[in-house]
């Protein structure tokens, strides 16, 4: 009987794990980030390169933090991933602001003629601010 259970639950978690990374990968897809990516590189002949490789990294991304698996790469290994995963986080970001045109309708409705670089480069900074101060200063 406990077998059963623990069968069914392994099952439960499983599925319930392919649904989420279903819906996070159709997020992706949804707001074009690997499309925009090709499209501004000169590399759309590419794009289900991409794919596999976002799916590849996903599953052993999934693979590694259910499992705890330590990589031994060092400090080295540790900056060449966080420069990789900031580059997508961002890409992520700017595709998303793309699709739901934030910017634009945050100048219509304050009504800004001018500065809007200005309003994103401190969004940029006081992320980056935060991200330092949560990685490097709080315990």
């Amino acid at each position: 009987m406990i077998f059963g259970k623990s069968l069914l639950l392994a099952v439960i978690g499983i599925t319930a794990g392919f649904v989420v990374a279903a819906g996070i990968f159709a997020f992706i897809t949804l707001i074009g980030v690997l499309t925009r990516l090709a499209v501004r590189t000169n590399t759309a002949d590419r794009i289900l390169w991409y794919e596999d490789v976002a799916v590849l990294g996903a599953s052993i991304g999934n693979i590694v933090l259910l499992f705890e698996i330590n990589i031994p790469f060092g400090t080295v290994g540790l900056v060449i991933f966080g420069l990789f995963s900031g580059s997508f986080v961002g890409c992520l970001a700017v595709a998303l602001e793309e699709v739901l045109q934030v910017f634009p309708v945050l100048a219509h409705r304050i009504k800004l003629k001018m500065g809007m670089p200005v309003i994103v480069l401190c969004l940029a900074i006081g992320k980056g601010i935060g991200a330092f101060y949560q990685l490097f200063i709080r315990n």
